[in-house]
């Protein structure tokens, strides 16, 4: 028998990159990580080219090193979602990223978010902050709700951060907006490394509070509701809808109870907007913040938002998803006369919260309006003002008048859920004044004007400009065609001419203030813009629609008889126009222009508009404004919108 001489040779085994960098055994077997990777923390490869041996270096400073590049790497990717490396290992994967978060950093974002973001949402006691913050190196909880923190003030509230607080120089070219939303995923990313969900705490759910607000403000809104609801269980967990709970240290309660009742007014927020559900109930008594005397206008303030939002209650979330189908008049009448009783004439908070105060109340009354339209409620002959085809007239021209007085700072430390509020009112004002009659006054504003004014705030507003200009300018298209359209927004050549988002590059519309949303995705749920509120409305009136009804089919509702349907008193003239006609009917238009005294007064681009008004609960307000006839440019035109003479102004 012939003898085997084949030898058998075992494989070589290599060592990985970061064992042979740092001159140790490699334990592992060249296919999975090594225990010595898993152990330190870092990417287990086999790219490199084997060389020859070299002299020894010191093996800590290379682990330093090879840490280092390894971030230095992740940093240079832009920030991917996990901030891990190549996912062969999962201790890399939550470790925190070297530089990102320095001390001046913290400081900065925490004096920010007590000097502008605390008057309107007290959740956070500063000493409870302060501890917080010097708690983060040992604390993983605390460091991420830090980071939330700031990444919230930075997209949210629009913090500006100084470059010189930042340790990277490769951090400095991001937008405050680009860099909030590297702390945000850093801070998301770390949270998955400890089960926060079997053992929540207060700091859970604040954290996920601010995750909610930094999606939202990232036109994210899914994953923005999924950490709302995420917040509201948490909460619920705790025991934060039990009056019970609250027995401990006056810190921590009073800032507890701030929480929930903001998570209760998102919660119901979001109903509104996009049919939610709603899972807390007030069932706590309101915050005092008495520990702190100073607070007392902050809690003020805030009771009177709680008290708005409690109008909102369970028959009214069941008829506005449709889960029950009738409502009995006298109930909606009612609804009405708490929300304007809701808020006293004369406001003694910040001017943060009364700017929130105002526009929620009088969006609240343009949603409970649009819940009687659905209902067949409204009609041209009611003595009740609040059931009437005019009403969202008298909303808008309250609310513009209101917002002329506030500074633009105050407004846009909201973020964007401000605009979402003023964008629903417009389109509600549109599809009013599409469909009912009206009769112009040669010396007022009329509905068409307020549309305008619309147009050119949120233009101006932080968000705005890129976010819900486009889309509020989509449905004019298709609801207003021949509406003329202010100069100042600085419209493109070419703009959406159908409901829904403008193609890639061609419905841009550019901005004209600095802002950091221009690369964000614009709202794409298909309620913005919806015209089923224009449908309803035409088939109460009997008004004709510039697009085609059939589209989709309109419920069943009862209708109401119109006769000499006009959005004005019999005294302000009697002939009538439709309003859907191909021209403005007002000769006094006039853009909004935040007060002179304000620094952003010279964004809109033309001279201020003196505003002169007497205000009445249910009667008509008067605004005199002055005109520059000569200002107008006959060859301005955008894509085809005609051009009202009365609306340009120029400096």
């Amino acid at each position: 028998m012939a003898s085997n001489n084949t030898i058998i040779t075992a494989p070589v085994k290599r060592a990985c990159d970061s064992c042979h960098r740092r001159k140790v055994k490699c334990i592992g077997e060249g296919t999975n990580p090594c225990k010595n990777c898993v152990s330190a923390g870092l990417a287990c490869t086999y790219n490199a080219i084997p060389q020859k041996k070299g002299p020894k270096g010191s093996r800590a400073k290379v682990l330093s090193e090879l840490r280092e590049s390894q971030r230095n790497a992740q940093l240079a990717t832009g920030f991917s979602p996990e901030m891990g490396f190549d996912g062969r290992t999962m201790s890399s994967q939550f470790a925190r990223t070297p530089g990102l978060l320095p001390p001046g950093l913290v400081e900065n974002c925490l004096e920010f978010f007590f000097t502008h973001v605390y008057p309107s949402q007290p959740v956070l006691h500063r000493q409870r902050a302060q501890e917080a913050a010097v708690n983060m190196d040992r604390s993983t909880e605390a460091y991420c709700m830090v980071v939330a923190l700031c990444a919230y003030v930075m997209i949210q509230a629009n913090m500006k951060l100084p470059p010189s607080v930042l340790l990277r120089p490769e951090l400095a070219h991001l937008s405050n907006v680009g860099f909030g939303h590297a702390l945000l995923e850093e801070s998301v990313r770390l949270r998955k490394g400890y089960d926060y969900r079997e053992n929540p705490t207060h700091l859970t759910v604040l954290t996920s509070w601010f995750y909610y607000g930094c999606y939202f403000g990232l036109a994210k809104e899914n994953t923005a509701w999924s950490y709302l609801r995420e917040a509201t269980t948490q909460a619920q967990l705790l025991g934060m809808h039990d009056e019970e709970t609250y027995k401990h240290d006056p810190l921590d309660i009073s800032r507890r109870r701030v929480l929930y009742w903001l998570l209760f007014m998102a919660e119901r927020t979001y109903a509104l907007h996009k049919h939610r559900p709603i899972s807390l109930y007030p069932t706590i008594h309101t915050p005092s913040l008495d520990e702190v005397p100073s607070d007392r206008p902050v809690a003020i303030g805030l009771e009177l938002m709680i008290n708005l939002y409690k109008t909102i209650d369970d028959t009214f979330i069941s008829l506005w998803n449709r889960v029950h189908s009738h409502v009995n008049p006298t109930w909606i009448t009612q609804l009405q006369q708490q929300l304007s009783e809701a808020v006293p004439s004369y406001l003694e908070c910040t001017e943060a919260q009364a700017v929130e105060i105002r526009v929620t109340q009088q969006w609240l009354r343009a949603m409970v309006w649009q819940l009687c339209v659905c209902q067949g409620l409204v009609s041209s002959v009611s003595n009740d003002t609040a059931v009437t085809f005019r009403y969202p007239i008298q909303i808008s021209r309250d609310l513009l008048t209101m917002t002329h007085q506030f500074s633009q700072p105050a407004m846009e430390i909201h973020g964007v859920g401000l605009i979402e509020k003023l964008f629903d009112i417009a389109c509600c004002l549109t599809d009013v004044v599409a469909c009912t009659s009206f009769s112009p006054d040669a010396f007022a504003l009329g509905p068409r004007d307020y549309v305008s004014r619309f147009l050119t705030l949120i233009s101006t507003l932080r968000g705005g400009q890129a976010r819900y200009l486009p889309l509020l300018l989509a449905k004019l298209s298709e609801v207003l065609p021949n509406l003329p359209l202010p100069r100042s927004l600085n419209l493109p050549q070419t703009i959406p001419t159908s409901i829904g988002l403008p193609a890639p590059g061609t419905g841009t519309v550019p901005s004209n203030v600095v802002e950091d949303f221009s690369t964000l995705p614009a709202m794409t749920s298909p309620a913005y813009p919806s015209n089923e509120l224009a449908r309803r409305i035409a088939a109460q009136t009997g008004a004709q629609l510039p697009f085609n009804t059939s589209q989709q089919p309109m419920m069943t509702v009862p209708t109401s008889h119109v006769e000499e349907l006009s959005l004005y008193s019999s005294s302000h003239g009697t002939s009538h126009s439709s309003g859907s006609d191909h021209r403005s009917n007002s000769t006094t238009p006039g853009p909004y222009e935040p007060p002179m005294s304000q620094s952003h007064s010279q964004i809109i681009g033309h001279t201020p508009v003196q505003l002169q008004s007497s205000h009445s609960t249910h009667g008509h307000m008067n605004h005199h404004v002055g005109v520059n006839p000569t200002a107008y440019d006959s060859g301005f035109a955008a894509s085809g919108y005609p051009v009202d003479p009365t609306m340009m102004f120029k400096q």
